[in-house]
């Protein structure tokens, strides 16, 4: 089984060991990246895998490879000896793997490794792409059978991606480590066990942001408690069926939180991935290798894969748009669960059954939009659609026979007829720009309803001044659980739990 192993990048020994101890439950082996440590730390490096009582990687990286290490050749052999010499008897005082770049060949190294029972690792890594003879260049990396290969490559795409599984799917026969950086390789640090992959690595992120003394390691690295609890590391198999959201930039989504809780509370052998992604024909080509089952799509893709779909909804016929996409024999099914899933939100919120006698102002005209506009329309409601792109607004707005404008000084003036429930279904005030209100100029008198579909923050600033004015407020979680709900239902055929 695929090992969790945590990457070390503190300034001191001492703060690596109260990392190791932060995540002990939930990491099976430590990369004590000696490149990160201040030099006068370096001289007790030999001592960390006792201190640290968990299976630990010696790393001195160059800058050349990522690194942090700058000092000549010299002496960094010399690092990698002092952190090999003088090993203990009790192999498990030592370090368990040792990694060496591929072009590093000192015989003596290697030696002393295997002596006390050191694995060597034998890396490689490529930031400008994915090598056409990656498997080739796995194979050539190991020089003697117990070696492990490392390839650590940067996928310009996610054709780039699929390419990696199949590498990691005609290596089955070698021990190897695969990895993707950057936003397009998350799905490999999650499913290291379907890639064949000897261990994934894990980086605190958390205590980054907020602590000088440990600096950033490898693009794309979760954090060990996200990759354990939310994406059920430990529990998956080769087998196990993938499903996931595409979108971008997919910054704030808590929808992998809401279905790998779902497969988790079934026993379902299932997991959820985001899938940052601006080119959808790359992309599927991914979801073919990948045999993805099931996605959820969210802004700026829920229109332009209508024309992946070979079967359609009458729910997404009539919205014109999609936010879930099923396998099928015959290829992609499309739905869309955001219309019932905004509909039962708002009418549960209001204690109604229809919007009928309501006039309701929604912001945006994506496909968010379309479909709360489909679903005011159905439900009786009159509406105004404000967009900054004003053709955009008339273009939702038309079909259904509302009001349209921009989001200016006369769309603003004609809020006042249409303001006793505002929607915003646009990413205006959605982390990191959470200064932003889309309808800034508009006063609120207290006596709207306001529901911003934005849940991350949970109050926007839209929200805090609607609230203020003493305005009932909702923001769009409730919305993004109930849609989810529903899109579980397609992807398993079994209702979420309670």
């Amino acid at each position: 089984m695929a090992k969790v192993c945590l990457c070390l990048t503190g300034r001191t020994i001492l703060k690596d060991l109260e990392l190791v101890d932060r995540y002990r439950s939930y990491i099976d082996v430590a990369e004590l990246r000696v490149d990160f440590l201040d030099p006068d730390e370096r001289f007790y490096i030999r001592r960390f895998p006792a201190l640290a009582g968990i299976p630990t990687i010696l790393t001195v990286r160059r800058k050349i490879d990522g690194g942090n290490f700058v000092e000549g050749e010299g002496a960094r052999i010399v690092l990698l000896a002092a952190g090999l010499a003088f090993a203990d008897t009790d192999r498990r005082r030592n370090f368990a793997y040792v990694d060496l770049e591929d072009d590093l060949d000192v015989p003596s190294l290697e030696e002393a490794a295997r002596t006390f029972g050191t694995k060597i690792i034998r890396s490689y890594h490529n930031f400008n792409g994915v090598d056409a003879d990656l498997e080739q260049k796995l194979r050539s990396l190991r020089r003697t059978g117990d070696e492990i290969a490392k390839a650590a490559v940067m996928p310009q795409s996610y054709e780039d991606v699929a390419k990696l599984y199949q590498v990691a799917e005609q290596t089955r026969d070698i021990d190897k480590i695969l990895i993707a950086m950057g936003p397009h390789g998350v799905s490999t640090r999650i499913l290291a066990e379907k890639l064949g992959s000897h261990l994934s690595f894990t980086s605190p992120l958390a205590e980054v942001a907020s602590d000088a003394d440990i600096q950033v390691a490898g693009p794309g690295q979760l954090d060990p408690k996200t990759l354990v609890d939310t994406y059920r590391f430990r529990s998956l198999t080769k087998d196990t069926k993938v499903y996931g959201i595409i979108g971008y930039p997919l910054t704030a989504t808590s929808s992998p939180q809401i279905h790998n809780r779902g497969y988790d509370e079934k026993k379902i052998d299932a997991v959820y991935i985001p899938f940052p992604v601006q080119d959808l024909p790359f992309f599927f080509s991914l979801a073919d290798t990948l045999d993805i089952q099931g996605l959820s799509v969210t802004v700026p893709h829920k229109e332009t894969v209508l024309s992946y779909c070979s079967q359609r909804s009458s729910e997404v016929e009539r919205i014109g748009s999609c936010n879930t996409l099923v396998k099928t024999s015959q290829g992609w099914a499309g739905y869309n669960t955001d219309a019932k899933g905004f509909s039962d939100s708002l009418l549960h919120f209001i204690g109604k059954q229809s919007l009928w006698n309501k006039r309701l102002t929604i912001i945006g005209a994506g496909g968010v939009a379309k479909a709360v506009a489909a679903e005011v329309y159905r439900l009786k409601g009159r509406a105004l659609i404000l967009n900054r792109t004003q053709y955009k607004a008339k273009e939702v707005a038309e079909p259904l026979n509302f009001a349209w404008a921009g989001l200016d000084n006369r769309g603003i003036e004609l809020m006042d007829r249409y303001r006793d429930i505002i929607i915003q279904t646009t990413s205006v005030g959605m982390e990191p720009n959470i200064d932003e209100d889309p309808i800034e100029l508009y006063k609120f008198r207290g006596k709207e309803v306001v529901m911003d579909l934005i849940y991350k923050p949970e109050e926007t600033k839209m929200l805090k001044r609607a609230a203020k004015a003493g305005c009932k407020t909702l923001n769009g979680y409730d919305m993004l659980l109930r849609q989810a709900k529903l899109q579980f239902l397609l992807f398993t055929g079994q209702e979420y739990p309670d």
